[in-house]
């Protein structure tokens, strides 16, 4: 019976409860994302507690437990604590639990052993979190720890009573007051003592000798006291890091009675509902350094293990989608490409003119690359045709005449991921021997004015038209404003996929150079010799529709974007040199970019699965990006552009190819003339 009763009588100490607001695991994953990637060092966080009576044993972290120092809030108590998130379940699953608790101790250990937690009292709470975030099911495993020694185990003298059974009204209305204006550190462990008919709140720095053991206090008037989270008959976990301090402090309290105070306040701040402890140690205690530790808190079947928090439902699935969508390229960042910059493609602006296969390939690739501003241009309808070659519609979207295919597009790519930035533009390209009636004109200056806008306002072109002809505004346009422009055409069995450069002024290139500037590539039209004419004029249906293997669209679409990522990942970015030979084993570093080396353009050819890598330079009389073409449009700007649309020899006029032409004629006839004579004198 005796032993029972002395059983009865050991302290049981309430633990805590913790509870993960959602905040935090947001707060985890954009750090785990953005700044930790890889990185399993551990990291600083706070949690707090409540020392009010209605409340159940709750720690809580949250969102601001990441911040640099911890919200104060009234009625709670904050615990500096640390976080290591491993990044794999086996790591999580295998680490040794006991030596990791064992190490945090050791670190509480030594605090009490220099006595430094005499003048700050919070340094003796501590927690940490063990956790793995699984990011791409958004669940989260996580353990808390609330190190304590195991030792000492004391008992109650007595059960325990409320304050008012050795304090009356004045002295608890004391105490409320002058434990409200305690420091936020000093509020989890302090003294007060009772004298005559006052009773005052001390730190323990004024009771407590660091450079002694011996007390010098009258222990019959003195109570130690702690902000206690419990609700109920037992006190709270930190009085057992407390009773640890205390006797390591001043063995000799094993042989007294230690009058302990757990602080129970009311939403008001009454603490009437506090509670009064009469503990006796049995002798014999253990020191600090033969002890071990405890504080793994038990799961909600009641075992020692783990939690899980499944955040895919609760959280907001826009923001489950972005994170999401970005973690590919992030996982290339940690592990493959450190240099790689996430940022740039989440910044720029895209504009793809056209709509079709090759333009829904391409916005689909884009999405997969990080970029979220899209903005696609056409002036057609969704037909009963496109939607198995044009991933971005279905067939919902054909009927009733068609949607606008811009339109659809835009509206479409934000069903796939709602955070993208996508409109639509819905107009129609002026071209080069197409001639503009007056009852078009005015039309055509507003399609050639939004476009041009619509340029000014992105940083890269994408031109996928399905005419040569379609190609030479934009190309004009994106010249004259300096932008990146990729290009991307088709054919039957074959495809081109190039970069073009942004300088007007051509230079002369060495013949010992391995490369071209960026800025000095040709554009589309720089290898032509004749200005595009109206090439859907007296062509049948097959003639005017691009007829190409399906597979073709989309190696083009991957490779036009694979370009731009490579362009925009390069230190010179337009300006990145393209070599003439690209399949060189030896190739300078500085010629390359953080994705390796950038060709000018990329040919292919599906019927013998070659691709070709050609590399040519900006010709003086190009139609398109010459410097005459250029200033002409800069000059008399609709004017000109009106000439060119009306006119299918203008261009080459303006730029010298009509002699050039004339020229090379000439020659051929030449030529002709004297085989001609060769052969009447051989007669």
């Amino acid at each position: 019976m005796l032993k029972s009763e002395e059983k009865k009588d050991i302290i049981q100490y309430v633990p805590f409860m913790s509870f993960v607001h959602p905040s935090f695991w947001h707060s985890l994953t954009e750090m785990k994302l953005n700044v930790d990637k890889l990185n399993e060092s551990t990291k600083q966080v706070f949690g707090r507690y409540s020392y009010r009576d209605d409340t159940v044993s709750v720690f809580e972290v949250d969102g601001t437990s990441f911040n640099t120092n911890p919200e104060i809030e009234l009625h709670y108590i904050n615990v500096t604590g640390t976080l290591m998130n491993k990044n794999t379940i086996e790591d999580f699953k295998n680490i040794d639990k006991a030596s990791l608790i064992n190490s945090v101790g050791e670190i509480m250990r030594a605090n009490i052993q220099t006595k430094s937690w005499i003048d700050n009292p919070n340094n003796l709470l501590n927690f940490f979190i063990l956790s793995f975030a699984d990011l791409k099911k958004f669940h989260y495993y996580y353990w808390f720890a609330f190190p304590a020694p195991s030792q000492p185990i004391v008992c109650l003298k007595e059960k325990c009573q409320n304050i008012s059974t050795y304090f009356n009204e004045k002295q608890i209305k004391d105490i409320s007051k002058s434990f409200q204006v305690l420091e936020t550190t000093q509020k989890c462990f302090f003294a007060i003592i009772k004298n005559n008919d006052t009773a005052e709140v001390v730190k323990l720095s004024k009771i407590l000798d660091k450079n002694s053991k011996e007390l010098k206090i009258n222990l019959t008037n003195t109570f130690f006291a702690f902000a206690d989270h419990s609700n109920g008959p037992n006190p709270g976990w930190p009085l057992r890091i407390f009773l640890a301090a205390l006797l390591d402090f001043c063995p000799n309290l094993s042989k007294t009675t230690i009058q302990i105070i757990g602080i129970r306040c009311s939403k008001n701040g009454s603490l009437t509902s506090s509670q009064i402890y009469n503990i006796t140690v049995p002798e014999g205690v253990q020191t600090p350094e033969n002890i071990g530790w405890v504080g793994w808190e038990r799961n909600d079947r009641g075992n020692f293990g783990p939690k899980l928090a499944n955040m895919s439902a609760s959280m907001d699935p826009v923001k489950l989608a972005d994170t999401s969508s970005d973690l590919n390229i992030k996982l290339m960042k940690w592990r493959l490409v450190p240099d790689l910059n996430v940022d740039v493609m989440k910044n720029t602006k895209c504009l793809l003119l056209g709509s079709g296969t090759l333009g829904c390939h391409v916005a689909r690739d884009l999405l997969a690359w990080g970029f979220r501003h899209i903005t696609f241009v056409d002036n057609g309808k969704v037909s009963y045709s496109n939607p198995t070659r044009q991933v971005l519609y279905t067939f919902q979207d054909c009927l009733n005449g068609g949607k606008r295919k811009a339109e659809a597009a835009a509206d479409n790519i934000k069903l796939i991921l709602p955070t993208v930035q996508s409109q639509g533009l819905n107009l129609h390209i002026p071209m080069p021997g197409h001639p503009i009636g007056e009852s078009l004109k005015q039309e055509t200056i507003t399609n050639v004015k939004l476009l041009t806008e619509a340029i000014e306002s992105h940083d890269v072109i994408f031109l996928l038209l399905d005419t040569r002809e379609a190609r030479w505004l934009p190309t004009l346009i994106s010249a004259h404003y300096g932008k990146i422009v990729i290009n991307a055409a088709l054919g039957f069995d074959s495809y081109l996929v190039m970069r073009h450069g942004i300088s007007s002024v051509p230079k002369e290139t060495s013949m010992n150079s391995s490369y071209v500037s960026g800025d000095q590539l040709g554009c589309y039209f720089c290898n032509d010799v004749t200005a595009p004419g109206n090439s859907a004029k007296d062509r049948t249906l097959d003639q005017q529709c691009t007829v190409s293997r399906p597979g073709a669209a989309a190696v083009a679409a991957a490779l036009a974007v694979e370009l731009l990522v490579a362009l925009l990942q390069h230190r010179l970015r337009v300006k990145a040199p393209a070599l003439y030979n690209i399949t060189d084993e030896d190739i300078d570093s500085e010629l390359q970019g953080v994705l390796g080396p950038i060709p000018h353009s990329i040919r292919g050819f599906l019927h013998s699965y070659q691709t070709v890598l050609p590399t040519c330079t900006k010709f003086k009389q190009c139609i398109a990006c010459s410097q005459v073409v250029i200033n002409k449009y800069r000059e008399e700007g609709i004017e000109f552009l009106m000439k060119v649309f009306n006119s299918g020899t203008y261009l080459e006029e303006i730029t010298g190819l009509t002699e050039l032409q004339l020229t090379a004629e000439m020659t051929e006839i030449l030529t002709f003339s004297d085989e001609d004579q060769e052969n009447t004198d051989d007669a």
